[in-house]
């Protein structure tokens, strides 16, 4: 898990799925590994998960910043769009 942004209004957090090694002597066990990114809306207590087509959609625009850093507000911007989708509520644990 890598923290890739963090602002009053929302949190960006890419999480990458560590394989897990086979024990010795267990059954192999298919594993799903899920790689995508977290974006949390603070202002609304709200969470969307990003991935399949949409984490590759957000990780294009990631790219893109890369090249031709954006301002805050675009930023904010961007994840705005993206904060609609959300529909977790945010549970402390």
């Amino acid at each position: 898990m890598q923290m890739l942004y963090d602002s009053d209004s929302f949190v960006v957090v890419h999480m990458v799925a560590d394989a897990i090694e086979p024990i010795a002597g267990a059954q192999s066990v298919p594993q799903m590994v899920r790689h995508g990114f977290e974006i949390v809306d603070k202002r609304h207590g709200r969470e969307v998960f990003l991935d399949g087509s949409w984490a590759e959609l957000f990780q294009e625009r990631l790219k893109s910043w890369q090249d031709k850093t954006p301002s805050q507000d675009e930023i904010e911007a961007t994840l705005e769009g993206y904060a609609q989708l959300a529909q977790t509520p945010i549970a402390m644990h």
